[in-house]
């Protein structure tokens, strides 16, 4: 339980920084792409190309946390030699797939805001980092505990997902409400937004 819980640190790095990337670039991609003229001429809403967008996030997210999650248990199972921790690993994947929706839906809002792709997503990867560094420092410095709302790498935390009391409610509430809140942002600016040809 130990060695995998160090290991889902970087399991969740690795998933937020490709949901946060993901999140930025595909609401822009058209217009980093030149093909904003050929979309936007179809017969449909902006909502309904936002939808579709964050749709297909939303798979690629899923194929990424499914993924993590057969090959963790295939590979804990081989190599554990002690009780299995099948359970365990799927409450992590549950804790990361939360995250990975939190850093994708600030990629989509900082996409929908920024006029540039680069932009958003060197802004989504700043605030990813910036996060996580918070939650590292106050790991190490007791004084600052109250800024642990402020950085989702505090919310889910393997030790006490596994060895503690499980999932806090109020992180989790806290979580769907900045996602909710983010979404929000991402269809109200896409929709007012000038696209770039």
């Amino acid at each position: 339980k130990g060695y995998y819980s160090v290991l889902f640190l970087y399991f969740v790095l690795m998933a937020t920084i490709h949901a946060s990337m993901l999140g930025a670039t595909i609401i822009s991609k058209e217009e980093r792409d030149k093909t904003a003229e050929f979309l936007l001429t179809k017969p449909t809403t902006r909502v309904r190309i936002v939808t579709s967008k964050l749709l297909a996030a939303l798979v690629n997210i899923l194929i990424f946390n499914i993924a993590t999650l057969v090959f963790s248990v295939i590979f804990v199972n081989h190599y554990n030699k002690g009780e299995p921790i099948n359970k365990e690993i799927i409450t992590l994947m549950i804790a990361m797939f939360i995250l990975q929706l939190l850093f994708m839906t600030i990629g989509t809002a900082l996409g929908a805001v920024s006029k540039k792709t680069k932009v958003a997503t060197s802004s989504a990867m700043a605030i990813l980092l910036g996060t996580y560094i918070l939650s590292v420092y106050i790991d190490m410095n007791d004084k600052v505990e109250i800024l642990k709302y402020i950085t989702p790498f505090k919310y889910f935390q393997a030790k006490d997902l596994i060895f503690g009391d499980g999932f806090n409610i109020g992180y989790i509430i806290l979580s769907f409400v900045i996602i909710g809140v983010l979404l929000g942002i991402t269809y109200k600016f896409y929709s007012k937004r000038d696209i770039y040809i």
